[in-house]
């Protein structure tokens, strides 16, 4: 065969290298860098942060969607934040928003015990309902991301599989610098991976900024799957220039994960896409002077909230509520009673809360947030996070 010619479609592109000629028989496969519901990840270009646009809490969920900060054994902890992007290749490809990790002051050095990393959970029927055939070694995803440093070494990226008895990891090795650069990287699927089709978390992607010699040893083998855990290393020894560096930050934006053997166009949803999806994991329901949290009636000596969500949860959530005194008021044919407590009652679901309080408001009342306590007003939250 002497020439094979792809006609173009508007609206639809692949880049040559993404063209794959079979020459058997003269087929010609091209991955499509625009398809929709590509990306497995949720917030990848981290516009969403509804808890918040900086916080040093550690070990949880904090400031961007999606993302859970952990460290462990550090002489101060790390600040996360939703940070602005102004220039570079990250702002000319499109993004205006980073999920930022400032290091704190390690004054102590690189402690054997010691890690910082950034976790983003997959929610385990997204992936197993993907197409990614997990345990052929023919069958790939693609991550790719942009990534800054203020101090420019080699990180790792871990892809952690606990579901199975054996729990499995794929661990690799990018270049940072202290200006935007894209990283892309494609891996297969593994003898042993198991990724279960349900609502668990099953299945984590790792941004290790920092592991102490105390998990780490020069004869792990990257860029294949290995048995986590059990005595084996579970990282080669990291460099630990940006860990005693105090105050080193990295920033991290357009995360796609994609059921492909490249990396194509990041795939840009919009600010309303994007709620959607987080909002099936977190949801702030009220927040701010006088919003109202729902209607309320009466019985016996207690009174219920009805809050229907906008967005179906993952499953049961937990309440997230700012509990001080006259964060949250009642208010009814009675007048208006001051709530200093709210609880969930039993019969709350993913997709309905029910609040149970005590107070008698009357039949028909509006529970609201009232008070502020040292300048922040009340808020409440509900969480259904892997």
């Amino acid at each position: 065969m002497s020439e094979i010619k792809v006609n173009s479609i508007k609206g639809v592109g692949a880049s040559a290298a993404a063209i794959t000629v079979n020459n058997s028989d003269g087929t010609c496969t091209a991955n499509i860098t625009n398809r929709t519901n590509k990306n497995l990840i949720i917030n990848g270009a981290m516009t969403i942060a509804q808890r918040g646009v900086s916080s040093t809490t550690q070990n949880a969920y904090t400031t961007v969607d999606r993302w859970k900060i952990i460290s462990g054994n550090v002489d101060e902890g790390v600040t996360t934040a939703q940070s602005d992007i102004t220039s570079g290749l990250a702002y000319n490809d499109g993004f205006r928003k980073a999920y930022k990790i400032q290091n704190g002051n390690q004054t102590s050095g690189a402690g054997a015990s010691a890690y910082v990393a950034a976790i983003y959970k997959f929610e385990s029927q997204d992936l197993a309902n993907s197409g990614w055939d997990y345990v052929s070694s023919s069958s790939f995803i693609t991550i790719s991301f942009y990534v800054k440093s203020s101090v420019a070494q080699t990180f790792q990226v871990q892809l952690y599989n606990g579901e199975p008895s054996q729990s499995r990891q794929y661990v690799f090795e990018y270049s940072a610098t202290t200006s935007w650069t894209r990283i892309t990287h494609t891996v297969s699927g593994g003898s042993g991976v198991e990724i279960d089709n349900d609502n668990t978390s099953g299945f984590d992607l790792y941004f290790n900024l920092f592991h102490g010699t105390g998990a780490t040893n020069n004869s792990y083998v990257n860029n294949q799957w290995n048995n986590y855990g059990g005595g084996n290393p579970q990282y080669k020894d990291n460099t630990s220039t940006w860990y005693t560096t105090n105050d080193a930050t990295l920033e991290i934006t357009g995360l796609q994960v994609e059921v492909n053997s490249v990396a194509t166009d990041f795939e840009h949803r919009s600010f309303g896409q994007e709620l959607a999806l987080c909002q099936r994991y977190y949801q702030v329901i009220a927040e701010g002077q006088d919003a109202i949290i729902g209607q309320a009636w009466t019985t016996n000596a207690n009174f219920y909230s009805v809050i229907d969500l906008p967005v179906i949860m993952r499953a049961t959530p937990t309440m997230e509520v700012s509990n001080w005194t006259d964060a949250f008021r009642a208010y009814g044919p009675s007048g208006g009673v001051n709530v200093s407590t709210l609880a969930l009652n039993g019969e709350t679901r993913n997709n309905r809360i029910l609040i149970n309080q005590t107070g008698q408001p009357g039949t028909g009342a509006v529970l609201r947030v009232y008070g502020a306590n040292s300048g922040e007003y009340g808020k409440l939250a509900f969480t259904s996070e892997l």
